[in-house]
């Protein structure tokens, strides 16, 4: 069973500069899995499956983690620094997706900071993705 250590591993390189292209207004590079990591059973791909969130309590521990959690957060508040509230524009198709789906999988956890809820806001008009919420309530 893959730990939370495979996010720290594969951030290493990364993080930085998903973080610059968040500034910047532009993702470039491949990176969504796991920055925005979504709840297992959305992505299809071995690389999906792979960076999934299992459950509520692995989004949990993700969030306590006090590496994984914080860049979360930042790289989350950066969005919302931006002028455009476009995901699409910012992150292309399907990744605008993915978004929705991390946000709306990180606003769940209790005691979550505001910013992933201010995130649904600002680009999905407050809308969480349906598909997380039912995986969620399973």
């Amino acid at each position: 069973m893959p730990t939370l250590q495979r996010f720290l591993d594969a951030q290493k390189s990364t993080y930085e500069t998903a973080l610059t292209e968040i500034q910047s207004g532009r993702k470039r590079s491949h990176w969504m899995w796991f920055i925005f990591p979504q709840l297992q059973g959305l992505g299809l791909s071995e690389t999906a499956r792979f960076y999934a969130i299992r459950d509520a309590r692995e989004a949990a521990a993700y969030l306590a983690h006090p590496v994984l959690g914080l860049r979360l957060e930042t790289i989350s508040g950066a969005l919302l620094a931006l002028d455009s509230a476009d995901a699409t524009r910012i992150f292309g198709s399907p990744d605008d997706v993915k978004l929705r789906s991390s946000m709306t999988l990180f606003r769940a956890v209790p005691g979550a900071a505001a910013v992933f809820g201010a995130v649904l806001e600002r680009f999905y008009e407050g809308q969480p993705d349906a598909k997380t919420v039912a995986l969620l309530n399973k």
